[in-house]
């Protein structure tokens, strides 16, 4: 009998302030680092306009466990 592996991945999510259910997500480590030498460039410029708008269009940052 094999027992099935999960392998748990992170997320940070900023949530938009203005628009439920919208907002940015990018995947990072258990500690919320993300890994910008991974991101497209267009991933990289909304990751920093996300973290840049913090407090005025987006909510602060959450860590999120994603399960593949």
């Amino acid at each position: 009998m094999t027992r099935a592996s999960t392998e748990h991945t992170y997320e940070l999510r900023f949530d938009d302030l203005f628009v439920a259910g919208r907002g940015y997500v990018f995947p990072c480590d258990a500690q919320g680092r993300v890994d910008m030498n991974t991101l497209s460039d267009r991933a990289r410029n909304n990751y920093l306009y996300a973290r840049a708008v913090v407090g005025r269009a987006t909510a602060r940052p959450a860590v999120r466990q994603v399960l593949n």
